[in-house]
């Protein structure tokens, strides 16, 4: 016997973990376009790229001490820029506890043969940050996509350390307080809590990353798109719009839209609320299901961006065959847990949802749950 469709959809199913769903309001139309078909060295072009800088450090309330770089290649391209340029003068430790954080172990111990100390967890889990030598130079992510945990706060990261703190923070920034003083490079991209586009990454420094830039020199080669010193000082245009490499000037007025939406909520206070509320929605949804659960178990480190729920008794074949229901009836999109994460849902739960989407995603998940069990039952 089938279930009965639930009345009501989510008024925008968009719950993919990136690119995750666009600001409310969002249309193509009320982007600005006098930039397109410009150079992005033109007065114009040049303008646009540092507004967008300037929106995001207001926004996000970073530092002047802070500074902010747009680059290539997404949150991984901003990621490794950083490690190539600036590991290898001291020590390396590397957190992981899901699947990008692993992504970082092996750039750091395969590619760059650095030999770092791993400090792993399960997915679901946090590791020991008690255990980190702040000597070295320490890589972490801060809110683990996949695995749905982070770090609580950065009360584990010390004022006196002597390595640099690096945080790929991508799923984090917009939706969490970042203590900047205890991070000296982040990473990140549009694309998450901001719901932007694509291809392009956000690379934040603090004088301490600077300082290191301007006084060692990585054995290996720099491809020229990481290159960030000439002549032995930061090349300071980067963070003033001058970006290495030719960006896509629609997905940086996309990502203006994104940010001037963000200051019309109430700039990070209020992004911050909507994550809160959204993961506080979907949580109820979870309490409510005895054949749902979380995945990160403690609520002290669980995200409210990425959330990794488990299902009872699932396996690959009935997430797959969940997750295609649910995407066929237009009541949810791209919920399948990620590749390398044990079988589950996951459930983007940033700035750009609305928790009323995520109320209305209830009878859905019980509607797809009965019929994946009706299937197995026949």
């Amino acid at each position: 016997m089938t279930a009965s469709l639930p009345a009501r959809k989510p008024a925008r199913p968009h719950f993919s973990s990136g690119p995750c769903a666009k600001p409310p309001g969002y249309d193509p139309a009320k982007l600005a376009t006098e930039v397109l078909g410009r150079s992005h060295r033109s007065k114009i072009g040049k303008t646009r790229l540092q507004l967008c800088i300037d929106l995001m450090r207001e926004v996000l309330g970073l530092p002047d001490t802070h500074r902010i770089g747009v680059v290539p290649g997404s949150d991984t391209g901003a990621f490794e820029m950083a490690m190539w340029t600036m590991l290898g003068a001291r020590g390396v430790t590397t957190l992981a506890w899901e699947s990008f954080g692993e992504g970082w172990v092996t750039d750091a111990a395969k590619q760059l043969k650095l030999d770092p100390t791993v400090i792993r967890a399960d997915y679901g889990q946090l590791p020991d940050l008690a255990a980190v030598d702040f000597s070295t130079d320490v890589l972490f992510t801060w809110n683990g996509t996949t695995s749905g945990v982070r770090v609580p706060n950065g009360d584990w990261i010390p004022d006196d350390r002597e390595g640099l703190t690096f945080a790929d923070a991508t799923s984090a920034v917009f939706a969490y307080d970042i203590p900047w003083d205890k991070i000296d490079v982040a990473t990140f991209s549009w694309q998450k809590v901001l719901g932007g586009e694509g291809g392009h990454g956000v690379l934040i420094l603090g004088p301490r990353a600077v300082e290191r830039l301007e006084t060692y020199t990585p054995a290996w080669p720099l491809p020229k798109v990481f290159r960030l010193v000439s002549k032995g000082k930061l090349t300071e245009g980067v963070f003033k719009g001058e970006t290495i490499n030719t960006p896509s000037m629609l997905a940086v007025e996309d990502a203006i839209f994104a940010l001037e939406w963000a200051k019309s909520v109430g700039g990070l206070e209020g992004l911050k609320a909507r994550c809160a509320a959204n993961a506080a929605a979907l949580d109820a949804l979870v309490q409510e299901r005895s054949w749902l659960g979380h995945l990160a178990a403690d609520p002290a480190s669980r995200s409210m961006t990425s959330v990794c729920l488990t299902v009872e008794g699932a396996d690959e074949a009935l997430i797959k065959a969940f997750a295609g229901l649910l995407e066929k009836a237009g009541a949810a999109y791209d919920i399948a847990g990620y590749r390398d994460a044990p079988p589950g849902l996951r459930i983007w739960c940033g700035a750009t949802v609305d928790a009323a989407d995520i109320a209305d995603l209830g009878p859905w998940l019980d509607w797809a749950w009965a019929e994946v069990q009706a299937t197995a039952a026949a």
